[in-house]
């Protein structure tokens, strides 16, 4: 039976968390497929590290807490989620990507590994844009511009189609995830368009399905910002130099 590896990048979110995690292992998955839940905890304060132990103080197979001794950012969390998975998983299985908060729904999950192919090298991204109502601002939409064209100018250097290169959702199976992995650096949000690189650059594809999302603002506690996205497209640049 394959297993679902799922990577959740988690800094001060004890909120969401117990909710975030009650549903991802609720969320139903295709039947010859299993789960495996990593926390990644990029040194939270008091509060967020009190929630982490709590969730792994529940006894359950399926679930692994991991813990940064300082903040390192969400591309480092998910580097030291994919190195464990890395020693462990075999061929037939696959990584998942899923944030600790509640934006994205573990419900699309079954949909995502459904879409894989028997092809390794053909990862598959979520798609928040196709029919999904956005919450309305001016801070909606500005993201939801940035990140088309953040996308627009991936696709162009990497060859790839994608309608959301920085979608959360992204699936791999082992062998992708493994020729790919070396070419990781970006410790904070630049890792999502150094991924999507990396996938071009081992000559795979993307599949793409659409998951529901629910945007947050930054008075709900959303990290990620001007810089990152300044970031992110240097980080595209150069990885096409590359």
């Amino acid at each position: 039976m394959p297993t679902l590896f799922v990577v959740v990048p988690y800094f001060n979110e004890p909120r969401t968390l117990a909710a975030c995690l009650d549903r991802l292992q609720s969320a139903p998955l295709p039947a010859d497929w299993s789960r495996h839940v990593i926390l990644v905890d990029d040194a939270s304060a008091p509060a967020g590290r009190a929630a982490a132990d709590a969730m792994a103080a529940r006894d359950h197979a399926g679930f692994n807490l991991l813990r940064h001794p300082r903040n390192a950012g969400k591309g480092a969390a998910l580097m030291t989620g994919f190195d464990w998975i890395l020693a462990r998983a075999h061929d037939e299985d696959a990584a998942l990507v899923h944030d600790a908060d509640l934006e994205y729904d573990p419900t699309d999950h079954a949909a995502l590994v459904e879409a894989l192919s028997s092809d390794p090298m053909v990862a598959v991204f979520g798609d928040r844009w196709h029919g999904v109502s956005i919450r309305p601002g001016i801070v909606a939409w500005l993201h939801r511009t940035g990140n088309r064209a953040l996308t627009t100018l991936s696709n162009v250097v990497s060859g790839l189609r994608v309608h959301d290169m920085e979608c959360c959702s992204k699936l791999l199976r082992i062998p992708l995830l493994r020729t790919v992995r070396p070419w990781l650096t970006e410790r904070r949000f630049g890792i999502e368009p150094q991924l999507t690189a990396a996938i071009a650059r081992a000559g795979g594809s993307v599949r793409e399905i659409p998951v529901r999302y629910e945007a947050r603002g930054f008075v709900d506690g959303k990290k990620i910002g001007m810089r990152d996205g300044l970031r992110a497209l240097w980080v595209i640049v150069r990885e096409r130099l590359r």
